[in-house]
């Protein structure tokens, strides 16, 4: 982050996983071609980080304060990890209704048998809530996890390196291609036990802001976030094509599909369902020891 000078807009660096949907919410809010953005602010720039959730996950909580994003997307269950520096905007979210992250194996087999089989299983990271929903899902069960790349965990479980890999992004979608077979979607799971959608990732704001970057600045960078993310919602097609750029050769059919997931009644707003679910998870995870306790996320609106 640049702090402003009289005419130099302040630069905003956000954070988004390659995922479809994120890039579909955000990239209003990016200079491309040397053309402006389509939402944009004479006091702020925003610029485009792209890394793995995880990677995301782990500079929100490692980073130095001068490398640590201003502006990230992060799963929900590393929110406990970065609540000292972070607040969850309001707008942003992926929550999962009655779907989400996908266990998959190469060979058909109940939860129960294969809890009961000492299991090893791939995850895409230990911040993850597909991580975190999977080990409250296996509670009691002896299971070796294995974290590794979301994008290397289909080849994994169809090679017999694992029993069995929990897939995410568009992943989801295309397991079947990979010859895998499904025996759990998470959200399904989650929702069965408490009747809430899955919440999976956040977008999270620096705390203190205003300091640097003057008074109003966090209310008005929120604002901005809320604009880009109906901007591209009223502008659909572009905006599935801007997504595909970053869907790693998932036709637009699918991408669009995967939008239509991901980006819904719970991403302008959590509600009081989704912000419900939030605590729910959070709180859950740290009565069962898997996550510290932690402050009210904050649901930051303009």
């Amino acid at each position: 982050m640049n702090t402003p000078h009289s005419d130099v807009p302040a630069t905003i660096r956000l954070g988004h996983s390659p995922d479809p949907d994120d890039a579909y919410m955000w990239w209003p809010l990016f200079e491309r071609d040397g053309q402006p953005a389509a939402v944009s602010s004479p006091r702020f720039r925003f610029e485009q980080v792209v890394e793995d959730i995880e990677q995301l996950n782990l500079r929100a909580c490692e980073a130095s304060d001068e490398d640590a994003l201003e502006i990230t997307g992060i799963s929900c269950a590393c929110y406990p990890h970065v609540a000292d520096r972070y607040a969850i905007t309001a707008c942003g979210a992926s929550l999962g209704d009655g779907y989400g992250p996908r266990l998959v194996t190469r060979h058909p087999i109940t939860l129960n048998q294969l809890a009961a089989s000492k299991p090893s299983i791939a995850v895409p990271g230990e911040r993850t809530t597909a991580y975190l929903v999977s080990r409250l899902m296996f509670k009691g069960a002896e299971v070796d996890w294995k974290p590794m790349r979301f994008d290397a965990i289909p080849e994994a479980v169809a090679s017999g390196a694992v029993d069995a890999g929990v897939v995410i992004h568009e992943g989801q979608l295309t397991y079947a291609e990979d010859g895998l077979t499904e025996i759990q979607d998470l959200g399904v799971w989650w929702q069965a036990h408490h009747e809430l959608p899955l919440p999976l990732g956040a977008n999270v704001i620096r705390k203190g802001l205003d300091q640097p970057l003057g008074a109003g600045a966090t209310d008005e960078i929120v604002g901005l976030l809320e604009q880009s993310l109906r901007y591209a919602m009223d502008h659909r097609e572009e905006s599935i094509a801007r997504a595909r750029e970053w869907g790693r050769g998932i036709d637009a059919e699918v991408t669009g599909t995967f939008v239509d997931m991901y980006v819904n009644r719970w991403t302008l707003d959590y509600g009081p369902k989704g912000r419900t679910a939030v605590h729910t998870l959070l709180n859950l995870a740290a009565e069962e020891g898997l996550l510290p306790a932690c402050p009210d996320p904050g649901f930051l609106s303009a």
